[in-house]
């Protein structure tokens, strides 16, 4: 296949982004992922949205942190996400760290990194810069935005803002609303982050230091809401790591507790302490029903998108209830929806993870709205 391209591109230069907190703000340098070939009527684009800590790099080698993007099973020749047939546009989220302005760039207006006065985004302004990238990339309307997670928040966020744009949406393992819980386990993870003396209210970048502690804390508490009981104990159990029997003490005597650590201190090699307040806050405002006068229905109305809602059956940080919510508000407008809820026992992290059900689930809807779209079953006609 052509090799993923990684660029930026600038947007917000001619008309700043106006964001829903009032706040403009532009510039914005975007981060983007593309693969495979725009077709010639450029119908054949699809907008992959990533999840929190996620990033552009969804296929090939990150060059980050060196191991496959994050949906490389998904995304290549022949695969789910066919890119022979497909091109597939995937953009680091506003706020984000990893080449999308954020927290950690410089403020024109002082020189110095933003830091905490960076203007608080939504998800809603997400979807906005992402917009403006397909204007830039000369793409009106995309074939299939998908995204699992916060991505899943995006996809519904496309959906209704710009539902002329969207031929066919798929939110996975993903809700129209942040729910208490989430937004409780969101708030434990921020406290962890400015409760480290290394923050230094958010201007930890000129002082030369990093708030490792208090990021990897947050990563840690959320890294177990992303897995189900069932799989944690069926891949720790009650273990013991490299011992023979309990130190009394307070070392990582478990192989769950060494593993959860692991997940911590990698983390902050590659993840910005602000850009995760900044982007965890960003889905705990998103709620569409809200958005659109408390009935979540009203956001979909006459909608000409075809939707396929995909959960999991061990997910209880977005639960298929959340789901059915979406597909009964999309079923009382008289939209084309088809919904699926995957048998798995590994959580939430189900959509990342090789689940043969989901993969089939997803390319048959894809083929199915590709023939419905008129887009040949192959590349033909790409350039």
């Amino acid at each position: 296949m052509d090799a993923p391209q990684n660029t930026t591109l600038r947007v917000g230069e001619d008309r700043p982004i106006r964001l829903d907190s009032g706040l403009d703000l532009g510039p914005v340098t975007v981060a983007y992922q593309t693969v495979g070939r725009l077709n010639a009527d450029r119908s054949n684009a699809i907008l992959i949205c990533h999840a929190l800590t996620g990033d552009h790099y969804v296929a090939g080698i990150n060059p980050v942190t060196g191991k496959p993007g994050w949906w490389d099973a998904l995304v290549g020749p022949g695969r789910v996400l066919d890119t022979n047939r497909f091109f597939v546009v995937c953009a680091n989220v506003l706020g984000g760290c990893l080449g999308t302005t954020g927290p950690r760039d410089i403020n024109p207006a002082t020189g110095k990194p933003w830091g905490l006065h960076f203007p608080v985004i939504t998800i809603g302004d997400m979807v906005t810069v992402q917009a403006r990238l397909l204007d830039a990339l000369g793409i009106e309307q995309v074939f299939c935005v998908i995204g699992g997670s916060m991505g899943g928040m995006q996809v519904l966020e496309w959906a209704a803002s710009y539902p002329e744009r969207v031929f066919t949406a798929v939110p996975i393992a993903a809700s129209y609303r942040h729910s208490a819980q989430n937004i409780a386990f969101h708030e434990v993870g921020r406290q962890a982050i400015m409760a480290d003396p290394d923050w230094r209210g958010g201007d930890y970048h000129e002082h030369g230091v990093i708030p490792q502690r208090g990021l990897a804390v947050a990563r840690m508490t959320a890294h177990i809401t992303y897995l189900s009981e069932t799989a944690l104990h069926r891949k720790f159990g009650r273990r013991l790591q490299d011992r023979e029997a309990v130190t009394y003490g307070f070392d990582a005597d478990f192989q769950v507790e060494s593993y959860l650590r692991h997940q911590g201190s990698t983390f902050v090699d590659r993840f910005d302490a602000n850009s995760y307040l900044y982007i965890t806050r960003a889905m705990d405002y998103f709620d569409l029903a809200t958005e659109y006068g408390g009935t979540l229905a009203n956001a979909f109305r006459a909608t000409p998108t075809r939707f396929c809602i995909i959960s999991f059956s061990s997910d209880w940080l977005f639960p298929t209830v959340e789901s059915r919510a979406i597909v009964h508000a999309l079923n009382s407008v008289a939209a084309n929806v088809s919904f699926v809820e995957v048998e798995s026992d590994k959580g939430h992290d189900a959509f990342l993870l090789d689940e043969p059900e989901f993969h089939e689930t997803l390319r048959g809807f894809l083929d199915g709205a590709a023939r419905h779209r008129g887009l040949p079953p192959t590349a033909e006609g790409a350039r």
